[in-house]
This record gives structure tokens, sequence and C-alpha cells, in this order.
């Protein structure tokens, strides 16, 4: 029904009472809007100044330096015993404006001493090891690398233990800007079992147990422009920051094991049958996944070289982050081929024989996985194709995932991957490892502070392969909206809190779903995919194999989406205030065809305004109300005027971009 203004008063009293009464308004020519207070959620954030390091564009500067690792490894498996003793041969690049006298190196197998920081004060080490895995603590297990051996310039070191990092010091200081240092290493450490570890450990399986070995060997600690020598200790939550480098590792095992890790296989006719070995040959170029060694051959000798004694595997990588390895008598083996797009991370590596010109993808799993890890080689090669084809072309060589006793965890070219009964379960845990070679393989984040970097960025990623392949999944939603609802009633904590400063309940609903749910909200409901995409690969391109802070981050994406989102960065990662959008009054002069609508924005977050109005003759229209309405008021009224058409219903984010934490107030319908 429709009226003018001119026509009987009673009438028009009557509608404008009706009016008010479904509103919930006055007129809004005559609403007060709340003023904000002068420093509010669109103030400057407080980054720090950029400089010839670290631009004020979020880039790498002129002066941009980082230092360097190589490390040559012989490590031998003591089956029986589950220990391994190793001697390396460390070269540490000094490419940093200072002289170093001191060096810090990462002992992170110390985390499994009964008495480490981290069994003594993390959750992760204590309640959750005893509570969900049945384990004691680390009161019955001799954990901790023994330290054998320090050499430098053929005089033999001390180093000064402090639980899991260690001091240094150098004969003679490290020159800048180039120099270098060669260090003799031998250790030795008893393997921890797969409860007390997580992310590496032991699998007894019918056919033999599967051994998972990370963080195994004493790493130099990263040396920065931003906190000098980084000695953040391992806790258990916080993951890794290392150096890039390249690895030449030679592993001595037990005859009947099969051995995959980082790198590419070198020795394959030392180690492999030449039926194994034409195999491989014929899957690098196959679509198909192939059988290497399929599950009759596990207990065949003939699936094994020949002779007595153990067989040494030599793998070699360059330009990587850490090193990690899986081995194990009891592998069934698959893989398939991916032509590569992108090049060699830098030229040290190009050319050389084990950066064939595709991706070797592959799985190795016991009988037990059977028959779900059949789809692992297929799940991994789509999702390498997926991310490749979306941000950034994967570069390396070979791509492994290992089933065994780790539920999840990445490593340069290798993942681990547990499930081995659902479907989704093991398509969500595989392009989530995966997608850790972007964030923070690649993109080379610190993970002990800034968790939500790579976590957060690669959960993000995952989501879109997810929504391909499970587009209409019950489930999949219902999980998202328990994760929602977490986040609303209890991230007590800010996504910035460092990982082992998490609360356990939180780490998981700040680190990757808040942040995912943050980076969404910006390419779907504030920037636009093609703005945000160019951003975002800008951000991947350009710190490729160096290491960006947050403020690196934020400066890049604003630079090169041209947006300020300062308000973004404070109300998203910085503070803890939800967001809760809400269509407070609708007025309508049908006369004048004529439509004002109030939103208040009630949270302490703030965001763009979509919403879809519908009309009386059933068409819909998306409008706008851009976040900078938000500038000096909570409060704010948008006109328009749809001519004779009358507004039945008005729906803030009918695409569920945003995660508002109030969705009755989201909507208004007409009573008539």
């Amino acid at each position: 029904m429709e009226t003018s203004a001119r026509g009987n008063g009673g009438v028009v009293l009557a509608l404008a009472l009706i009016a008010l009464a479904q509103s919930g308004c006055l007129d809004p020519h005559r609403r007060t809007p709340k003023p904000r207070k002068l420093e509010t959620i669109f103030s400057p954030l407080d980054l720090p100044s950029p400089n010839s390091i670290r631009t004020a564009a979020g880039l790498p500067g002129p002066a941009y330096w980082q230092q360097r690792v190589d490390y040559e490894i012989e490590a031998v498996l003591d089956e029986p015993a589950r220990r391994i003793q190793a001697q390396a041969k460390i070269t540490y690049t000094n490419n940093s404006p200072n002289d170093l006298d001191i060096l810090w190196l990462h002992l992170e197998q110390n985390l499994f001493k009964s008495t480490s920081d981290g069994a003594l004060a993390n959750p992760l080490s204590q309640g959750i090891v005893r509570l969900l895995l049945k384990q004691e603590d680390f009161s019955d297990f001799d954990g901790g690398f023994q330290i054998e051996s320090i050499q430098a310039a053929g005089q033999e070191l001390h180093l000064q233990v402090y639980d899991t990092v260690g001091r240094l010091e150098l004969p003679e200081p490290i020159p800048a800007r180039g120099g270098r240092v060669t260090l003799g290493l031998s250790w030795s450490f008893n393997i921890p079992a797969s409860a007390l570890a997580l992310r590496m450990g032991v699998a007894e399986v019918e056919q033999g147990a599967i051994f998972q070995i990370a963080q195994w060997f004493p790493a130099v600690c990263v040396y920065d422009d931003v906190h000098g020598w980084n000695t953040l200790p391992y806790l258990g939550f916080g993951e890794f920051y290392t150096n890039f480098g390249s690895f030449d590792v030679k592993l001595t095992v037990p005859r009947d094991h099969l051995v995959v890790g980082t790198g590419v296989l070198q020795n394959p006719e030392e180690v492999l049958t030449a039926e194994q070995i034409d195999r491989l040959q014929t899957a690098q170029g196959s679509e198909q996944t192939m059988t290497i060694r399929g599950a009759e051959e596990v207990t065949d000798p003939a699936s094994r070289p020949s002779g007595e004694g153990p067989l040494t595997w030599h793998f070699v990588a360059h330009d990587v982050r850490p090193f990690a390895w899986a081995g194990s008598p009891a592998f069934i083996w698959d893989a398939a081929g991916i032509t590569r797009r992108g090049t060699p991370p830098s030229e040290t590596a190009a050319g050389t024989p084990d950066m064939p010109q595709g991706t070797l993808v592959q799985s190795v799993y016991p009988k037990e996985a059977l028959p779900l890890w059949e789809t692992s080689t297929e799940i991994l090669r789509s999702a390498i194709e997926e991310y490749s084809r979306r941000w950034f072309a994967y570069p390396y060589p070979v791509a492994t995932s290992v089933n065994g006793a780790v539920g999840g965890m990445e490593y340069p070219m290798l993942v681990f991957c547990k499930e081995r009964k659902d479907e989704q379960a093991l398509y969500f845990v595989t392009i989530h490892e995966i997608g850790h070679t972007w964030f923070p393989m690649i993109v080379n984040t610190d993970e002990r502070r800034y968790a939500w970097m790579d976590e957060g960025f690669n959960t993000f990623m995952n989501f879109y392969l997810v929504k391909e392949r499970f587009p209409d999944d019950a489930r999949i939603k219902g999980q998202l909206s328990l994760a929602l609802l977490g986040l609303q009633f209890i991230a007590y904590q800010p996504i910035e809190t460092p990982p082992d400063q998490n609360s356990p309940i939180l780490l998981g609903l700040l680190q990757y779903v808040k942040t995912a749910m943050g980076l969404y909200a910006l390419r779907e409901g504030i920037l636009g995919p093609e703005r945000f995409d160019y951003a975002f690969k800008r951000y991947i391109d350009t710190w490729a194999y160096k290491s960006p802070q947050p403020a690196d981050f934020f400066r890049c994406m604003e630079n090169a989406a041209g947006k300020d989102l300062s308000w973004f960065w404070r109300g998203w990662f910085h503070e803890t205030g939800n967001l809760d959008q809400a269509v407070e009054c609708v007025f309508q002069w049908w006369g004048r065809g004529e439509v004002a609508v109030t939103f208040h924005n009630h949270g302490k977050m703030v965001m763009p305004v979509v919403y879809r109005v519908t009309y009386s003759d059933k068409s819909t229209e998306i409008r706008r109300l851009p976040v900078e309405a938000w500038f000096t008021t909570n409060r704010w009224t948008t006109r328009w005027a749809p001519g004779k058409k009358r507004v039945i219903e008005i729906l803030i984010d009918p695409d569920n971009f945003f995660p508002d934490v109030n969705l009755w107030k989201n909507g208004w319908r007409s009573w008539w």
C-alpha cells in the first residue's frame, strides 16, 4: 500500500506509526549519531620505521640480507635401540653487516628431556600427551641431544647449553658481508615415542616400524635485522624459524628399509632395484598414480637390493629450510608426476642433476593404511597443481607424503599424515601439510612468534580447495559454524599472541581459523578477488626465499592493493573485539519513491556493510556501505530512490563473507 504526503492526515499518521513500530526508529533525518573517540580503530598502526632493509612498501630493500647455512650430514639409524648417531659439516655464511663472535644453535631434541622447560611448563608436553594420547610424561625417557664433539679451525669448542638452545663461542669472529666458518659436529640421541614427540616418532605396524625423523640435528639459529639472534626456546606449540641452505645427507639404515626425505635421491642404483628405478622414471612422466612397490611386494626379498648389511641413502636439497626423512621396511610406495611450471629457487640450484624439469609426487604407507592411501598421491598432486595455479609455482623436484605416527606435520618436500580411515580427514590434512610449502617453506616466516603467518595463511589457501572438493558437505559447514561460535565466546586473546603463549583451546581457533576467516573476508568482502590476489601474489613473489615480518605483510598488502587497511589489521589481528552489524531501522517514503536504512555497528570491529535488498516485485540488488562510514560514528543512515518499488527485505552479508556474532539483527522484513 502506498499513499501521498498530501493525502488524508489520519492515513499518513497511521502509516507513520506502523513504520515506527516495525522499524524501531524515528525519521533518520533527526537521528543524532554517536561520535567515535579521537583514538579509534582507524588510527595508523604503530609499525617499525621503514628502512633500506624493509621498505615502506613492504618489500625487501636494497640492503636486505639474510644468513645462509649449508649442511653435510651422515647419520646411522640403530633400529633396535631406536637411536641415531650422526656427524655433520656445517658451513655458516655471515651476510650481515656485523662481525659475529658467537653462534647460537637450536637443540630441539632437548625438549624431550624430563627437565626441559617444555616438559615442565607446556600443556602440549604435559596434559595433552597424558590425557589424549594416554602416555606418561618424559620422566621415563632418556631424551635430548648428546653432543660429542664440536670443532672449528681445528679447535675443539665448548657448547654452553641452555635448555633447547646452545651458545658456541668462536675462536675468531666471522667477518661481516660474506665471511664463513665451518663447524665439525657429532651427536646422538634416542628417538622419542610418537606420543611424546607429536611432530616425529615411531609407529609400530605389522610389517615393521615406521620412523619419521625431524628436528634431529643441531641447527644454527636465525640471526636477522629485527631480533639479532632468534633464540626463543622450543616449548612445543611454537614451531620453527630457520635459515635457508643446502643439504647433502647420507642416511645409513637397515637393508630392508625404504627411505624418503627432503630432496632428490642421488644413488637410486645402490638402494633400489632395477625394476623400481624403471617404475619411478615412468611415474615421473605420468599423471596417473603408478605402483613403485606394491603391498604384495613388501615381504618379498626381491623388492630390496641383494646383499648383506645396511644401505646408505643419499639425498641432496637446495635452498630449503630444514631436512626431514622417514624410513621403514613396511612401506608400500606409489608415485605420479607433474610437469614443472616454475623455476628452481636459485641460480645455485639451476641445472644441477637433482633439479629435473618436473616434480615427482609420491606416497609411502603401510598396509594398515589401505585402501584409503591409494588416493594419497592423487590428493597431493592435485593440491600442488591448484596452489601453483592460484599463487606461486611449486619449485621443488619432489613432494612426498608419509603415513605413520605423526598426525600432521610439514617439512620441505615431505609431509607426515596419520589418517587411515576417513577420506575427508585425509584430504584435509594432506592439502594443509603440503600447503605449508608456500608458508613457511618458501616464504620463510618466524613460526615461534607469528604462527598465523603460516598456519593461518595456509588454512586460508586450503579453504578454496575444500570448497571445490566438497561444495555441499554439511559436516564441513557444521565445523565452520562451530569454529565461528568458538571465536565469539572464547577468543579473549588476539591473533598476534605468540603460539606458546596461547591458551591451548585458542591456538587452533586464532592462529588457523580466525586468520583464515580474516583473509577470506579481506578477499571476498573488502578488496575483491582481483585486487586481493594481485597483492597476495606480490607478497609471495617478493618474499619468496626471504623472511618477512608482520609489518612487511601489512605494508605489502596495502601498497599493492592501494588501500589503507589499518582498521582491518588492528581489529582482526591486534584486538579481540567482535563484529556485530545490525539493521536498526528502515524508513520509506513511498509517495516520493525513497527509502532510508540505518545501520548500527554494535561491536568494536568494523567492516563494510554488504547487504541485499529485496523489492516488492521480487527483484533484488546488492548494495554496499563502505567501511569509511564508521570514521566518526557507529550509526549510519544511507538513502536511495528505488522508484515505485517498495523494499520488503534487507539482509546484511547474504554470502557470509564476515563472521558477525549476532545474526538475529542482520535482517529486516516488511510486515506487509
